[in-house]
């Protein structure tokens, strides 16, 4: 089982989605440990359902007991949390993180 800081961290995904890669190559660029939680391709566990109410889709970030959706968002809230741990994932420049995210 894995936490950082004392805190847990879980990971909602697919092993074949892009979007749960990208998220699983941010937590990795960061050294955050995390448990991944494969959900079964057309098959929603109660934690999705529960986590992600609105669209019921992966990845869905767990953290402290949090729910954080969509891949991108995902990613800039991985960059902030751990900051301190390795380099910034998205740009300090707002132009260029714009076109990052696009």
């Amino acid at each position: 089982m894995a936490s950082v800081g004392g805190k847990h961290v879980k990971l909602l995904g697919g092993w074949a989605s892009p979007f749960v890669i990208r998220t699983r190559i941010a937590l990795n660029l960061k050294g955050v440990d995390y448990e991944f939680l494969e959900e079964v391709f057309g098959v929603k566990s109660e934690l999705l359902l529960e986590s992600n109410p609105v669209y019921k889709k992966i990845p869905v970030l767990i953290h402290e007991g949090k729910p954080i959706c969509e891949s991108m968002i995902i990613v800039q809230y991985i960059d902030d949390i751990w900051a301190a741990k390795g380099s910034a994932i998205l740009p300090a420049n707002p132009y260029e993180g714009a076109i990052h995210r696009f």
